[in-house]
């Protein structure tokens, strides 16, 4: 019961949940179906977690999104520098496990959406998605259609 409570009253985790919930409700907005939201498809590793599984109707395709929160952007950083090596390995390794659970044989794609402000700020937050972000190295794995 105590590590639930601390879990909850954790600043951190408070902003990564907003950050979250405005992902999902721009995702939706622009027309993706919300498939999964905090999901480990592997039990028995609980660093295995993906943020939101989404499904874009138009394309056809699975979107795995993984959501970082920032209280704003910092001048001449990287946009995807919350994403490193040791995470990429950790999503790949999500994703395919996701994939062979629900046995899909379609496209899918992996997404970045990075959501500046802080929830106890009265302002909305803004969201930069970034699409068709390279997770997986060979081509036959990744479907990307826009090239």
């Amino acid at each position: 019961m105590f590590a639930l409570w601390r879990k909850i009253a954790n600043v951190g985790v408070r902003h990564g949940v907003w950050g979250e919930r405005a992902a999902a409700c721009a995702l939706r907005h622009k027309g993706y179906a919300i498939l999964a939201r905090n999901i480990r498809p592997v039990e028995r590793d609980k660093r295995l977690e993906i943020d939101i599984v989404a499904y874009e109707p138009c394309c056809r395709t699975v979107v795995f999104v993984e959501v970082k929160q920032h209280a704003r952007p910092k001048e001449g950083q990287s946009r995807l520098r919350s994403v490193d090596a040791r995470k990429c390995r950790l999503l790949r390794r999500a994703c395919r496990a996701w994939l062979r659970l629900n046995r899909w044989q379609g496209a899918y794609r992996f997404d970045v959406m990075e959501v500046y402000g802080r929830p106890d700020s009265g302002v909305p937050p803004r969201i930069d998605h970034i699409e068709r972000v390279r997770l997986f190295a060979s081509r036959e794995t990744f479907v990307d259609w826009a090239d």
